[in-house]
């Protein structure tokens, strides 16, 4: 087990740029016209193609942008890279539920989540670091430590290689349509509102007109509780653009001390206050998400209190029962003990829905991302 520190810092920053140039797939709309024109010069629609050809088409190479001239591939070449991560493996859960092993240009591992939802789509599960700059002891991506950020084209780019892969898919199974991602979670690998400038630039990229256009309600951000990010997501207007969701996972601050050693900085009714203050438009996208732990925080005076303490929110529970992984100190509550739990929840009023776990065959369920590959993964 990890040491129980609040938080962690990163054994590396972000890979530097100097000699490559940026990654233009993590430039904004105006930063990439203003690198075109600076580069390469032409009619200012130039740049629309290099961005279509970025974040539509999802080119990984300068060659693959045909209406260019190969003078001017060479010369954005020359001054700058469209890197992308690699995707080493593909796990496949019974259940539908795809693991994406993905690597990045400086040789760290990450992974990501293709969820089939209960209608039609697929929810991605996303990361924000490699490895995870707390220590939620429930988490098996804590026992990674915290390896470094991942720049805002990493972030995103998880989308565009999945993307990928689904249209790899379809082609090679003959099927009339290519199955959409329709909902995108920052609930991966890391802490994301820890590293909130690189994650508000993904959240731009994705959500333009222009690029892959995911709608704002259909992203939602998971965090563990960091107050002063909480704030400025409010502040800075995240708020009115994507969903939130706090992990909460304790009723009281011993228990959440333990469990969640972020609360020793920031506690319960401090993290609840500032939930409480974000703008009140968006209150009602608020999701509460609460790992059941066997003994722990499972009991009815727990369901009690949980209760009290959500009373005023217009918001929902996600009531996760725990996911397994080795060494862990915890367990899964019984599927009687849950479903009393949730329950009394109910009868007090609390908007809730039980997570069944998706792809625990494969260690791609909730708090189980930690580059294993499961116990009965099947790889492709």
């Amino acid at each position: 087990m990890s040491e129980l520190v609040p938080i962690r810092r990163p054994r590396t920053g972000l890979p530097r740029t100097d000699e490559t140039g940026p990654n233009l797939r993590g430039l904004s709309w105006d930063e990439l016209v203003s690198f075109i024109e600076t580069t390469i010069g032409g009619p200012k629609y130039r740049a629309g193609q290099v961005y279509g050809w970025l974040h539509k088409q999802r080119v990984t190479s300068f060659d693959e942008m045909t209406n260019l001239s190969k003078s001017q591939r060479a010369e954005l070449a020359a001054a700058s890279t469209v890197d992308a991560l690699k995707v080493d493996t593909v796990l496949r859960s019974t259940d539908g539920t795809r693991k994406l092993r993905i690597r990045t240009s400086d040789g760290h591992q990450l992974e990501s989540v293709l969820i089939p939802n209960d209608g039609r789509g697929l929810t991605l599960c996303i990361s924000s670091m490699v490895g995870c700059s707390l220590t939620c002891q429930f988490c098996a991506t804590q026992t990674l430590g915290f390896q470094r950020n991942l720049a805002a084209w990493e972030i995103l780019d998880q989308v565009y290689r999945a993307q990928t892969l689904l249209a790899e898919d379809a082609a090679a199974a003959q099927a009339p349509w290519v199955e959409r991602i329709t909902n995108v979670v920052l609930m991966g690998m890391g802490e994301p509102l820890h590293n909130f400038v690189q994650v508000r630039r993904a959240i731009d990229l994705l959500t333009h007109p222009e690029g892959a256009g995911i709608a704002g309600r259909r992203i939602t951000v998971s965090t563990a509780g960091l107050v002063p990010a909480i704030e400025r997501f409010g502040r800075e207007g995240l708020a009115e653009e994507v969903g939130l969701a706090i992990s909460l996972n304790a009723t009281t601050d011993a228990v959440r001390d333990e469990v969640m050693p972020i609360n020793t900085k920031w506690n319960i009714d401090t993290l609840l206050a500032t939930v409480r203050a974000l703008p009140a438009n968006r209150r009602r996208r608020i999701t509460f998400e609460y790992v059941l732990l066997d003994g722990v925080n499972d009991t009815d005076d727990d369901a009690g209190r949980l209760i009290a303490l959500l009373r005023g929110f217009d918001a929902h529970v996600n009531a996760i029962p725990f996911n397994p992984h080795a060494g862990a100190p915890y367990r899964r509550p019984s599927a009687q003990r849950v479903s009393r739990f949730v329950e009394r929840l109910r009868r007090g009023g609390v908007k809730v829905h039980v997570r069944t776990p998706r792809g625990d065959d494969i260690g791609a369920a909730c708090g189980q991302l930690a580059l294993d590959s499961g116990s009965s993964a099947v790889p492709t």
